[in-house]
């Protein structure tokens, strides 16, 4: 098929995001400022327009790139909600939930293998449990503290008063050892509840549960998460039914691994056709091995060995070795131990910071581990073949952008994981 006929004039994009409890609002007005920086950057035209969507959350991208005018419409896939629910946990509950979860990848041997292929987002998943104890020690060391120096306040003017024995000083001497109690729990309550008063700057709450979430069934997908990914196809199936040249599935760190499920389960219900829209997937950020690596993950190995033999899909894996956040060049199908014969796909690629931001952008960003995991959905000052504006609102199929490209180097594309099992 040549150059012209391939023409993108209409496309259909699909975001899911990962583990993120804020509203989809921020993913557009990210697009909108982004988008805009990168179209002066590079030379093209872009513009966003809200739009509205019963099922998901919309806005439609106008695009004028090497002359051609494109229209694209961006829905955001909602699962902000249960991610909120999850994370509505007591302070009890999410140190219950600590154990739980060190336990799972501990025992399971998981967190070893994890640990093998790239060190930064161990650190990270190993950084709520530090954070959370350290938080628990301090806590208790204040209570310990302003407790013990109540009880000594009491007993010592007791005997500054003359009465160091007998019955008055036997009951005081109680009280002021139970205010003392009174104290260390009070004082540990208040400092735990301080801490998490402030998570949004800690990230250490927001992190544990993430981890707890997938880590809670063993790899297996949670019945309302099933639920909702159900949902997802079948708004997606009906964009493949549309008269559009590309449909393109964006799953961000999280979300990629719920997008593999989900494109799976539509290409095995015949929703992708010859002469219908090209299907895409860009994987974004991934941490799949988070899941894939657990003993119950058998539906997601299942679909990652399904996807990566498809002649009816393009999937771009894109990251980069600067994101500590994400399994950097880690071949999500190979690590996972379920790589066929006749493997296409993913191609891995590397979004390449250190060379696609200008060494002060670079530096500027090095240490915001946070910000440096959307930087997948932002500008690049030193643009490289890496450009999600282009992506998603450019005249070429994702297909075409990426042919003939050659995966990283860097990749690795060795079975990992210690679980391989499958699903029928």
């Amino acid at each position: 098929m040549n150059a012209v006929s391939r023409q993108v004039s209409t496309r259909r994009v699909f975001h899911i995001p990962g583990y993120d409890p804020m509203p989809p609002r921020r993913y557009r007005e990210l697009y909108r400022t982004e988008g805009a920086a990168q179209a002066a950057i590079s030379g093209y035209e872009i513009g966003v327009k809200a739009d509205k969507s019963d099922a998901t959350f919309r806005w439609t991208v106008g695009a004028r790139i090497n002359g051609h005018a494109v229209l694209s419409q961006v829905d955001v896939l909602v699962w902000a909600d249960i991610v909120k629910g999850s994370m509505a946990q007591s302070i009890p509950a999410t140190y219950a939930q600590l154990v739980q979860t060190a336990w799972t990848y501990i025992s399971t041997g998981t967190l070893r293998r994890l640990m093998w292929m790239r060190k930064g987002p161990v650190i990270a998943a190993l950084y709520p449990v530090v954070m959370l104890l350290a938080q628990l020690s301090l806590a208790l060391i204040a209570g310990a503290l302003i407790g013990g120096w109540v009880t000594d306040l009491l007993i010592n003017g007791l005997r500054l008063v003359g009465l160091s024995q007998g019955a008055v000083f036997d009951v005081v001497a109680w009280v002021a050892h139970a205010l003392g109690w009174a104290c260390l729990i009070g004082v540990t309550v208040f400092v735990l509840r301080w801490f998490k008063a402030r998570d949004n700057k800690l990230f250490a709450y927001y992190l544990m549960h993430d981890y707890a979430y997938s880590a809670r069934l063993r790899g297996e997908v949670p019945p309302e998460l099933d639920a909702r990914m159900k949902a997802f196809e079948a708004i997606i199936a009906q964009a493949l039914s549309e008269d559009v040249d590309e449909v393109l599935i964006v799953g961000h760190s999280s979300g990629a691994h719920l997008a593999v499920s989900i494109i799976a389960d539509l290409m095995r219900a015949g929703h992708v056709r010859a002469d219908g829209a090209k299907l895409a997937f860009l994987s974004l950020g991934q941490v799949v091995p988070m899941v894939s690596f657990l003993p119950r993950a058998q539906r997601l190995r299942r679909d990652l060995a399904f996807l990566s033999t498809s002649d009816d899909l393009t999937w771009v894996d894109v990251s980069a070795p600067g994101d500590g956040c994400c399994f950097a060049l880690c071949d999500p199908v190979a690590v996972s131990g379920v790589a066929p014969k006749g493997r296409r796909w993913p191609l891995v690629i590397s979004a390449a910071f250190t060379q696609s931001l200008s060494p002060a952008r670079w530096k500027a960003l090095r240490w915001r581990f946070f910000r440096l995991h959307f930087q997948y959905l932002c500008a690049f000052d030193q643009p490289k073949d890496y450009d999600y504006f282009q992506i998603t609102a450019g005249p070429v199929l994702l297909a075409d952008r990426f042919a003939g490209r050659k995966p990283s180097g860097a990749r690795i594309d060795v079975p990992v994981s210690k679980y391989t099992s499958v699903l029928p």
